[in-house]
Parts: structure tokens; C-alpha cells; sequence
């Protein structure tokens, strides 16, 4: 597995140097709000390239190099004061990363009384300068748009809880488009035939995310099941009644043929560094990788939970939507659409497989299935709700302009009677009702299936969207 990397975000401040022997005292206390920002911006898995204040071109140019020197992932543009544009345009050309333009001035408003009982009009100059923040973006914007350079705003002032709570998301978001950037996504076996929506090309994925794509093989998996020792297998099995609700009718024979599979499993993900895993495979007239896929389901929901999603039937797609959901903190479970409640204005999800167990409303059941629909094989299974209260849907679409977009809703998962099929299965309900989220969601044409994380992302996941530059779209 790959080591969570650490975000690098890079911060300059802009001004201009003919103020600095005009106003006495303005250029120290505008580096000292730019300290400020730089406090705010610190966090464990963020380290802050503080580049400054850039007030000439030439200042600029160097700033640039520094950038690309210390290999930022992301540029915060705090605009202090007026500055021209021509102190701007060749960092951000050097830099070539995602621009965040920060029109953050000292505080919510001048305070007009103080400001004019002061008796020196070169004093209120400085002053009002010093809340100029606003005046250069317009000309900012301006440049960037001629040359082609995307850019994204915060406005606001420094103790602005809104404007933080943006420039915060904005951060995570960085944080996980950079995780997508150096993760390794496995692909073992092939796709359920006839499932056309679900087919991905991997080259694009790896462009527009890059993601590394490793094609893994299902007989090296089933080889390393059968070198599983006994001993490891019981501790597995051990395990399994920690983590799960084993069902009375599960019989040991196939706890510890799935024991078996899941620590092959671990090891398997270990030997190829795997940050996510999508999979599919007949496996008749194969007993050995029958044996494997068809007792893999809570192997699968363990490394789920711990953080490297793992999406049945050949996902690709929601795959990556599990790992974006995961990385926010907010699980990524594998659905789509079960049926509809139109008399509690409802819409049931789930999916057979694994599931992230770590977002499960109370302990996830195991239940023995003798068929697998769809599928070869019989074995035990996990039965869960996410847990109530408010969830998003996320799903990696296709976009015939931008390759991918987002695709996002939010809504709440309920309580209530749920299906004991022995497969994830939660209640929703969404603010368009049953019939307009379907509806809403289905005309964007996405795949069929999608990860659902606790908590509402859209804000944050716009924010990814814009940094990867892809499309997205917000049903409700």
C-alpha cells in the first residue's frame, strides 16, 4: 500500500513595492497577517510553503522557481493589497498547480470612526490599503482568464468562520486529489459480461485521476489461499466474531474457508501495494478460484473498513468513488438501487459483496447464502445499514466534454424495516422524494452502481471536481 502523502500547499502574498516607503508600517503588518494565513493553513498532513511577499516581477519569477523547487501541490494567492498584475502572472505560470485566490481582508469592516478621527491622510491611505484586498481581484481574474489559467476564489476576512470553513474544504479536497494521484488501484479478473455502463477505459483513469492501474491475477490469490497456515486461519475466523455478527447458521467450515481467503487477501494487497481493489470472476470449472471468489466477501469488508475500498463486479469507476468517500473520513460503501418505497417516500440501496463495515448502523451481520444471484458459488455474506442520519451518494460518471464528472447527492439514511437478504441494505430518503431524486439521478446517466459515505460532501466534492477538472453535478 502506498504511504499517505503529505499535501504540500504553497502560500505567497501579493502587494506592491511603491507602497512599502509611502506607508509606514504596511508592508510588516500585511506579512504579518500572511503569517496568520499560513498558521490557519498548517495541519498533520499539510506542510506550508510560505513563499512570502511578492510585490515585483521579478520577486515573482523567483517565487515560481521556489514552487517548483519545493514541489507544491496546490497555490493559496492571498491578494493583500492592491497589486499589479504583472507581479501575479509569472508565478502562477511557474507553479503550473491549482490556484486558490484568498480576497481575505483584516477584519468583516474598517472601523469608520477610528479611521476618520485620524489626522494624517497618508495614515488613512495606509489603512485603507490595508483592506484593499478586494480592489485587484477583478484584474487578476482578468489575466488569468486570458491566458488559460483556471483559478478558484475565497472571499472574506481572517477570523471569517465561512471563508475558512472554504478555504478548509479546498485543502481536503487538494489532500485528496493528491491521494488519488499516488494511489495503486488493482484489477483482478474481468467484467460481469453484459454490463456495459460499468466498462472504463483505465488509460483515462489514469490521466484524469492519476491513478496508477496494476492488472492482478485470481490464480496467484487462489495460491496464496492455499498456503494459508492453520493457525492464521483460525485467528482469523477468531476475528470475524469480534468484527462481525456471526449468524447462529453459519457454519464453521465456511468461517474458516473465508478466514483462508481473507488473510490470503492481506497478503496479496501487501505483495502489490494496492490502495483499492475492483473484482469479478466466474471461476467454474476452476475449483481453486471458484473456492477463492466465492468466499471473499469478508476479506473484502475488513480491508474496506480499513481503508482500501473494494468494489465486486469489475467497478473501476466506483472504485475510485469508494477511495474519493473513504478519504474524506466518510466510508464509501458499494450500492445502487434495490427497489422503491412510495408509500414512505423512500428508496432502497444496497448491493451483495463487501461493505464498509466501518459506516454500518450496529455490528454487521454474516449470514450463509446457498446461491450468490447472478453468480457462481455459496458461502457466507454481510448484511448491513449505513448508519442513520445524513449521507452522499457519489458516482463517477462519464462526460462526453470533460472524460469524468462527479456525480453527487445528499440525502439521509433512515430507519426502518430493511431486507435480511444477507447483503448491505439501507433506507433513503432525499429532498427531491423517491421519484424525483431517481429520476434527477438517472438522467445524468451514470453506471449502475455508486459509494454512499456519512455525512454531507457536496461542497468538498465540487471542490475536487474543479481541481481535477472534470465535470460535476449535484442532483440534490
Amino acid at each position: 500500500m502506498s504511504a499517505e502523502p503529505i499535501l504540500r500547499a504553497g502560500l505567497c502574498g501579493i502587494g506592491l513595492d511603491a507602497y512599502w516607503p509611502q506607508f509606514a508600517g504596511l508592508k510588516k503588518r500585511l506579512e504579518g497577517y500572511l503569517d496568520r494565513v499560513a498558521e490557519r493553513l498548517r495541519h498533520p498532513d499539510v506542510v506550508v510553503v510560505n513563499l512570502g511577499l511578492i510585490d515585483t516581477p521579478e520577486r515573482s519569477r523567483e517565487a515560481g522557481h521556489a514552487c517548483r523547487r519545493e514541489d507544491i501541490d496546490i497555490l493559496f494567492f492571498y491578494v493583500t493589497t492592491y497589486a499589479l498584475s504583472n507581479t501575479v502572472l509569472p508565478l502562477v505560470q511557474k507553479a503550473g498547480v491549482p490556484i486558490i485566490v484568498l480576497n481575505i481582508q483584516p477584519s468583516a469592516a474598517i472601523d469608520y470612526q477610528a479611521f476618520n478621527k485620524l489626522q494624517d491622510r497618508t495614515a488613512m491611505t495606509g489603512e485603507w490599503l490595508a483592506y484593499c484586498s478586494a480592489c485587484p481581484t477583478p484584474e487578476i481574474a482578468n489575466v488569468f482568464a486570458r491566458a488559460g489559467i483556471p483559478f478558484h476564489q475565497v472571499t472574506g476576512f481572517l477570523d471569517d468562520a465561512i471563508a475558512w470553513r472554504e478555504i478548509d474544504e479546498w485543502l481536503t479536497a487538494a489532500r485528496v486529489r493528491n491521494t488519488l494521484s499516488c494511489a495503486r488501484l488493482g484489477l483482478m479478473g474481468h467484467y460481469y459480461s453484459g454490463m456495459l455502463d460499468i466498462v472504463t477505459d483505465t488509460t483515462q483513469v489514469s490521466i484524469v485521476f492519476g491513478t496508477h492501474v496494476e492488472i492482478v491475477e485470481v490464480d496467484e490469490l487462489s495460491a496464496l489461499v492455499a498456503a494459508v497456515q492453520e493457525e492464521d486461519s483460525l485467528e482469523r475466523a477468531t476475528e470475524f466474531g469480534r468484527v462481525f455478527d456471526v449468524q447462529p447458521d453459519c457454519l464453521d467450515e465456511e468461517l474458516r474457508r473465508a478466514a483462508r481467503t481473507s488473510v490470503a487477501l492481506d497478503a496479496f494487497v501487501a505483495r502489490h501495494r494496492l490502495d483499492a481493489l475492483a473484482y469479478y470472476y466466474k471461476g467454474p470449472g476452476n475449483a481453486a478460484n471458484e473456492n477463492t471468489m466465492s468466499s471473499i466477501i469478508l476479506g473484502t469488508s475488513l480491508l474496506t473498513a480499513r481503508h482500501i475500498p473494494v468494489a465486486g463486479e469489475y467497478e473501476v469507476k466506483n472504485a475510485l468513488a469508494m477511495k474519493i468517500i473513504d478519504t474524506l473520513g466518510a466510508g464509501g460503501s458499494f450500492t445502487e438501487y434495490y427497489a422503491m418505497d412510495f408509500n414512505d417516500d423512500l428508496v432502497l440501496m444496497g448491493h451483495d459483496g463487501p461493505g464498509h463495515i466501518a459506516i454500518a448502523e450496529g455490528k454487521t451481520k454474516v449470514r450463509p447464502l446457498t446461491v450468490y444471484h447472478g453468480k457462481v458459488g455459496r458461502g457466507l455474506s454481510v448484511e448491513m445499514s449505513v448508519k442513520h442520519g445524513p449521507v452522499t451518494l457519489l458516482s463517477i460518471a462519464e462526460d462526453a466534454v470533460t472524460r469524468f464528472k462527479l456525480l453527487v447527492a445528499e440525502g439521509e439514511c433512515v430507519a426502518g424495516v430493511a431486507l435480511e437478504i444477507g447483503n448491505t441494505n439501507s433506507r433513503y430518503r432525499f429532498p427531491l422524494g423517491a421519484r424525483g431524486f431517481v429520476e434527477a439521478w438517472n438522467v445524468q446517466a451514470p453506471a449502475h452502481h455508486c459509494a454512499v459515505g456519512v455525512g454531507h460532501l457536496a461542497s468538498t466534492l465540487k471542490k475536487l471536481a474543479a481541481l481535477l477538472g472534470i465535470g460535476f453535478h449535484q442532483v440534490c
